[in-house]
């Protein structure tokens, strides 16, 4: 490239300068022609600034260079160079034929290069017809829906606005003539003192005129006074006029706003957003170390002295319950008012809309509130600190936040707690504390002022007077019954009072009937004051009479606090944040921060796939289980009551007779019980492990307590099907009657199981009489232990016992009452005194162990027996009717075990499934619950960074609209 000026030019600027030019001068890229800007700034726009191709490397061609000049043949003769030189002319005229051609095709080509160069730039520009969206339907057809002209011809045109003026020149006029009447009245007085003894006819002339003249000026006062108070009526009519017209044509920007909501997405407007922070400190606020001095609208006052009616009517509806002298506000109640289209109300927690055009939706919504205050109240109180957060929209309302409280009283009345009246006092107390909050204070005109507690608790709050607004309630009633109506003009003007305050109001709230409508009570209100001697005789001003101009007042008084205070609140936050991030970070450095409700999710979880791990058992095992469990329960009972009362017998007939009766009183009574028992015990301990086996590297042991309580709770709740019962008893009756050994494997199966049992049995028996006597001789020896006295008397009975069974090897299980006495005289000879009982109960555990070890050696006689069974024992010795019974008790136990495990895998592992969701479910939606199960300071510290993080984020979106707002 080549430099011209300094601007870069690119190689097809260069080769429209002439070649004889060379680079000697620079050209500005001004100058150039502007097709040749346009293709520079296209072909420059290519390549790399900062790298410029080398000139000097390769020659550029176009059709604008200058050609090469060839090499001229040699000339010799006149007539050659004559020929020359005509060749020489012909060629300079096709030269300039050729550039006439040439400057033409660059004309088009570059026409053509700038077209296609603005051609990209338009391409290049966005579609802004898909933006349209952004703006609101409304606007585009505002024309359509409002008519401008009519409007404008509604207005009072300035004339008119002229007309109703007052004649300045008249009021200067009459207060000069007032100023030089004074002045008169001063200089003739002083005149009188100085004269010595005037004439008594020339007296009395001058004191009649004086007085004619006093009256006439008192009468021109008068006037005046009444000229300015209709004047000032006009103007608040014309307002009231212009503000009724601007509310209906906001509704119906409002409403037509409304028809799109489902368009777009809705902004939430400002009024809702510092609501929504303030309903996240409210819940949060009692734990939290950061205070909470955001402003609100606190609303104070004695009871019954009219808090809910100024309310009532800042809000414009009858929202809150009415009683004659009854205490209605029990807790506080927190108010968001701001502009809608339609009126209506909505709790906090609820999706319930109230019409509060309609009767029947304002008494659903009174009814609502009277019972939220009564559930919030604990059983023995009579008022609550739990706030209700309820949201009233509406044409014309003024946006804030206001929170009513409970009439602070003077006397605990019957019905009432007894520390009612200090809980009234520390919850008004507690919001009046924040520096930001704005106390009304509201005062009943109608009562004595000495009367008032209020006051007193709101000079204490807020003793200079820098955030309280004071408010006198039925001033028609004090003016009606005050001797002296000064003594309202007293109040009104802070000088009855020790308090002090930014501005005093004076309001009327109706006639004192709840049916009247706000509507009417305006209307009252307004013809109040204009009649009333208080606004005429300069008692009261304009601007401090009317519950409208007082919410006005509160309101630009709240917003001002918020701006003032609400960044600072921010700041505060953002550092406790900082904080609260700083301690995770170093003690849960490789934790998610999951607070409450996310670990509640986790653990619920990980229980339901714990739940489900139960279905996954296998066969094998559920019945394998069960019928080891079914056999440890049922052991003893089957040794003890049926196996060895049978074995007395001495005939095979009479042991089949005494093991069916037995069994079959076993079957109806306590086998099936005992059955489902170990069902259900086995499936409480599958599930119990499957949840310990559950835990591993990932596994929270914050989820012990509860896992736990929802396992125990599921269990708890847990019901067998009592129809199992029956059918189980049916199936086991049955399994007990088969007496058929098919082959010779469940002859040996019955073997095993019975020698098995007996040898278990044998051991636990020589276990106990080895306890009862004592260590033996190796024991005493090397052990050096020694035989306490019973022990000793425990072991010389036990060898006189021995020495009976060896010479009665079949002796019967229970000792006769003479071979007691012989064995007790038998060890008296000795010297041992022993007692019966104490004989019976070694003579039962010694026959036992005698038993046992016979039972041993019969069943290893038995092993060979399966012949001569399937001949039922005909012609043969053997008799193996305690195998039979041994495999039939078997076969019971395989049977029940499956039937169980049916019963299990079909039926109770789901109802135990669906018993832990239901469990699950009641904990996730009882909050205490979950704070009692779900504990520790990583908990509570991942609490807080959310609600921190949430109340930040929210302020700092808050404040952003705030300043778009100004």
């Amino acid at each position: 490239m080549l430099r011209a000026g300094s601007v870069v030019t690119c190689i097809a600027c260069k080769n429209l300068l002439p070649s004889r030019m060379g680079v000697k001068f620079r050209v500005p890229l001004q100058k150039l022609h502007p097709l040749s800007r346009a293709i520079h700034h296209r072909y420059s726009a290519n390549n790399n600034p900062q790298r410029p191709p080398h000139c000097s490397a390769a020659r550029h061609y176009t059709s604008l260079s200058r050609l090469p000049m060839r090499p001229l043949k040699s000339r010799s003769g006149g007539h050659g160079y004559q020929q020359h030189r005509s060749f020489l002319v012909a060629r300079l005229a096709a030269r300039l034929l050729k550039l006439r051609y040439i400057l033409l095709g660059s004309a088009v080509g570059g026409g053509y290069t700038a077209k296609k160069t603005y051609d990209e730039w338009k391409d290049m520009l966005p579609d802004m017809s898909q933006y349209t969206w952004i703006v609101p339907d409304f606007v585009w057809e505002l024309s359509e829906n409002i008519d401008l002209g009519k409007l404008a011809s509604a207005l009072p045109e300035l004339e008119e606005i002229a007309k109703l003026l007052p004649d300045m020149e008249k009021i200067r006029e009459n207060f000069t003539f007032l100023k030089s009447l004074l002045s008169s009245e001063t200089t003739g007085e002083s005149t009188l003192r100085a004269t010595d003894i005037p004439p008594t006819s020339a007296a009395m002339s001058d004191s009649s005129d004086k007085q004619f003249k006093k009256s006439s000026d008192k009468e021109k006062v008068d006037q005046l006074q009444e000229e300015l108070l209709r004047t000032q009526l006009k103007y608040q009519r014309m307002l009231e006029r212009l503000e009724k017209e601007n509310k209906e044509l906001r509704k119906v920007v409002l409403q037509k706003d409304d028809k799109g909501i489902h368009q777009r997405k809705v902004k939430k407007s400002l009024i809702d957003m510092y609501s929504e922070v303030l309903d996240i400190l409210s819940d949060y606020d009692s734990n939290y170390n950061t205070q909470d001095h955001l402003p609100r609208v606190v609303v104070v006052g004695d009871q019954s002295a009219g808090k809910t009616s100024v309310l009532e009517m800042i809000a414009q509806a009858r929202i809150f319950p009415r009683g004659s002298g009854e205490m209605m506000t029990r807790s506080p109640v927190k108010v968001t008012l701001s502009e809608g289209p339609h009126h209506v109300a909505m709790f906090k927690d609820s999706t319930r809309e109230f019409d509060l055009g309609k009767e029947e939706d304002l008494a659903a919504l009174r009814h609502e509130i009277e019972l939220r205050m009564r559930k919030s109240v604990k059983e023995g109180q009579t008022v609550s600190a739990e706030t209700i957060s309820l949201s009233v929209k509406g044409p014309g309302i003024q946006r804030m936040v206001l929170v009513d409280l409970p009439g602070v009283i003077s006397t605990v009345t019957a019905g009432m707690a007894a520390d009612t009246k200090e809980t009234i006092f520390s919850i008004s107390k507690a919001y009046m504390q924040n520096p930001n909050a704005i106390i009304l204070c509201i005062q009943d005109g109608s009562v004595d002022a000495e009367r008032s507690i209020v006051t007193d608790l709101v000079s204490q709050m807020d003793p200079q007077g820098k955030r309280t607004i004071f408010v006198l309630t039925k001033v028609d009633l004090a003016e009606k019954n005050l001797a002296s109506p000064s003594r309202i003009q007293q109040i009104v003007e802070g000088k009855l009072f020790p308090m002090k305050a930014l501005g005093y109001f004076a309001v009327v709230t109706g006639k004192g009937s709840s049916n009247e409508s706000i509507d009417s009570i305006k209307d009252y209100e307004e013809d109040f004051f204009q009649s009333s001697r208080l606004l005429r005789d300069g008692m009261l001003k304009a601007h401090q009479v009317t519950t409208k101009n007082l919410s006005l007042a509160v309101s630009d008084c709240f917003w001002k606090m918020v701006r003032e205070s609400v960044e600072q609140q921010a700041d505060a936050f953002k550092a406790s944040r900082f904080n609260l991030e700083t301690e995770w970070k170093n003690n849960y450095p490789r934790l998610r921060e999951l607070d409450r409700n996310e670990l509640y999710e986790k653990a619920k979880n990980e229980i339901l796939d714990e739940v489900i791990s139960l279905s996954q058992v296998t066969t094998k095992h559920w019945e394998s289980i069960l019928q080891k469990k079914l056999w440890e329960r049922v052991s003893t009972h089957v040794i003890e009551n049926i196996y060895l009362p049978a074995a007395q017998s001495m005939n095979s007939g009479t042991f089949n007779t005494t093991v069916d009766i037995k069994l079959k009183q076993w079957t109806d009574k306590q086998l099936p019980h005992k059955a489902l028992e170990v069902a259900w015990e086995t499936l409480q301990e599958e599930f119990a492990r499957f949840m310990a086996e559950y835990k591993g590297k990932d596994q929270d042991d914050i989820f012990d307590k509860l896992k736990e309580a929802v396992k125990d709770e599921s269990i708890k709740r847990h019901k067998w099907n009592e129809r199992a019962m029956d059918s189980l008893r049916v199936i086991q009756h049955n399994a007990l009657e088969d007496r058929s050994i098919t082959d010779k494997s469940q002859w040996d199966a019955a073997i095993q199981f019975m020698e098995e049992t007996l040898q278990s049995r044998l051991k636990d028996t020589d276990s106990v009489i080895a306890d009862m006597v004592g260590p033996d001789w190796k024991q005493r020896w090397l052990s050096w232990k020694n035989r306490t006295p019973e022990q000793h008397t425990r072991n010389e009975t036990k060898n006189e016992l021995e020495r009976l069974l060896k010479l009665h090897e079949d002796h019967t299980a229970y000792l006769a009452n003479d071979e007691v006495t012989t064995v007790r005289k038998n060890l008296e000879a000795r010297g041992v005194e022993v007692d019966p009982i104490l004989i019976k109960d070694t003579w039962h555990q010694l026959y036992r162990r005698h038993f046992l070890q016979k039972a041993l050696l019969h069943c290893n006689l038995c092993r060979r027996g399966f012949y001569y069974y399937q001949r039922h024992f005909v012609d043969s010795e053997l008799e193996c009717n305690d195998v039979v019974l041994f495999w039939r008790i078997q076969r019971m136990l395989a049977i029940t075990a499956n039937t169980l495990r049916q019963q299990l895998t079909n039926t109770e592992v789901r109802r135990l499934e669906k018993n832990v969701k239901e469990v699950l479910e009641d904990f996730g939606e009882d909050t205490e619950k979950k704070v009692q199960l779900i504990t520790g300071r990583r908990v509570q510290l991942a609490e807080d960074l959310k609600k921190v993080r949430e109340i930040q984020e929210k302020l700092e979106a808050f404040i952003e609209a705030l300043h778009k707002e100004k």
